[in-house]
């Protein structure tokens, strides 16, 4: 195939702004399930997990001296989608709120 015959690809379409807050999308990655609704270098598939701990911190960031997002309780579900140091990036199942746990508040799979 010559490159006068390559098909072209493009996005079309306004650009959407969502909330971060409430949709799980960073600039390296988006939740799966926002695929036709905006662009991302990589979609991951959540992976629901069960709050181990009595009760654990959602954050803002990585870090954990930022803002508390909500707070998990105990078999609450968290949907993870990146796993990184110690901390998972995802959000809370019930209203998903976005943000960052430390894995030791998880039930993750060994």
């Amino acid at each position: 195939m010559s490159v006068a015959n390559t098909p072209k690809f493009g996005l079309k379409g306004p650009s959407v702004q969502l909330d971060p807050r409430t949709n799980a999308v960073r600039g390296d990655v988006a939740d799966v399930a926002l695929a036709g609704v905006l662009f991302a270098p990589h979609y991951a598939k959540p992976m629901p997990v069960a709050c181990t701990a009595e009760t654990a911190p959602i954050r803002e960031t990585a870090e954990m001296d930022s803002a508390l997002v909500c707070t998990l309780a105990q078999g609450e579900q968290f949907a993870v989608l990146d796993l990184s140091g110690g901390i998972a990036w995802g959000y809370c199942v019930k209203d998903h709120l976005v943000g960052y746990v430390p894995i030791s508040a998880l039930d993750l799979p060994q």
